[in-house]
């Protein structure tokens, strides 16, 4: 069957710092527990993003940057020479395929994490609990209750994150993605629920955005603030996050951000309806990505088209998508022809090892 050739902004050309890129189109991190059970990733996923190298740019789904900062079994990490060189097997494949620049999310889970996934008691701004269970290989498990974190565990995670960024480029990462969203590390310091803290990283909004300020910074200092990128979901509930002076604090965080030359602002679950929205696109002048709130665990006839060009036009730059490229490898040329998309498989299939759910999803050449 054949589809005649759509227009969509979507598609137009576009740029992320030095680099040209095909399509405004970016593959969004999305965990899915793929790699070793030491964190090292493996040829299935070097496969699995190489079949997506038509998005525009590519960010690299979640990696820990220490063992305490692991969250669930089989998360990629990078502090490790063989983490390097897993993901390095991952880098090149994309670029043998002709693709775009990868980036990769670096992420600490903080109170999201368990002793069985990573053999330590997770660590967090406040011995708060996370309040619903979390995935261990024995199956679910209640939250333990994690350790304060002292000025000391500041100061090394802190420089973990920078260690971890310099590994990224030596693996072949255009740059790093810090991770300050979806209720993990950074995000709880950012939540007046997660962050008790009466010391300089809690109490009012300043203090509680001063630890994603000082990742950044050390960040960018590290590999370089054009090859380092910030992601927040304000308003986000995820992981029992609760943001209840998102309006006063993110603009004060991107705002702390916005004159460092970053190579760009990524919004999680972005509304352009909400006003927040238009107030954080106004402050950063830079590169944003923005990510639209589609269906749970469903994907639009649409592939996300439609909410998409609604956040080009309130102001994003690009457009950062999962599940539709998840389960669509060829998601640029089914957008480009109007094509019927490929629905998500069932959940259970997003997490579990293999190639089911993850490397086996047709594109349109391969389907009858």
């Amino acid at each position: 069957m054949t589809h005649e050739t759509t227009t969509s902004p979507l598609l137009d050309p576009a740029r992320l710092g030095s680099h040209e890129l095909a399509n405004r189109l970016v593959i969004a991190p999305m965990t899915r527990n793929r790699a070793e059970r030491d964190g090292t990733p493996t040829p299935l996923m070097a496969e699995y993003y190489a079949q997506r190298a038509t998005a525009g740019a590519i960010i690299a789904e979640a990696s820990t940057p220490n063992v305490v900062g692991q969250t669930y079994p089989n998360i990629t990490a990078l502090h490790t020479d063989a983490h390097t060189a897993g993901w390095r097997q991952v880098t090149r494949a994309v670029r043998a395929v002709g693709g775009g620049p990868v980036f990769l999310q670096i992420q600490h889970g903080g109170r999201v994490g368990h002793p069985d996934n990573s053999g330590l008691t997770p660590i967090a701004p406040s011995p708060i609990p996370l309040p619903e269970p979390i995935h261990t290989p024995s199956g679910l498990q209640a939250a333990v209750t994690p350790r304060e974190m002292t000025s000391d565990d500041i100061h090394r995670t802190i420089a973990d994150f920078a260690t971890a960024a310099r590994r990224a480029v030596d693996a072949g990462f255009a740059g790093v993605e810090v991770h300050s969203a979806n209720g993990y590390l950074l995000h709880q310091f950012l939540a007046p629920n997660t962050n008790h803290r009466t010391d300089r990283y809690g109490g009012g909004v300043a203090g509680r955005i001063r630890f994603t300020t000082e990742v950044v910074d050390a960040v960018a200092d590290a590999i370089g603030a054009d090859r380092t990128g910030l992601r927040i979901s304000p308003g986000n509930t995820v992981n029992g996050i609760a943001d209840t002076d998102a309006d006063e604090l993110y603009p004060t965080l991107v705002k702390a951000n916005a004159g460092k030359g970053l190579a760009y602002l990524h919004i999680a679950f972005a509304d352009p309806a909400q006003p927040l929205f238009a107030r954080l696109r106004e402050i950063w002048t830079g590169t944003l990505i923005a990510n639209p709130v589609l269906p749970a665990e469903q994907i639009p006839a649409d592939g996300g088209r439609e909410a998409a060009e609604r956040l080009l036009a309130a102001g994003a730059d690009l457009i950062a998508l999962g599940r539709p490229f998840l389960a669509n490898p060829d998601l640029v040329h089914r957008i480009r022809t109007g094509a019927p998309v490929n629905a998500v498989r069932a959940k259970y299939a997003m997490y579990t090892g293999g190639p089911t759910g993850y490397t086996d999803y047709p594109a349109l050449r391969t389907q009858a």
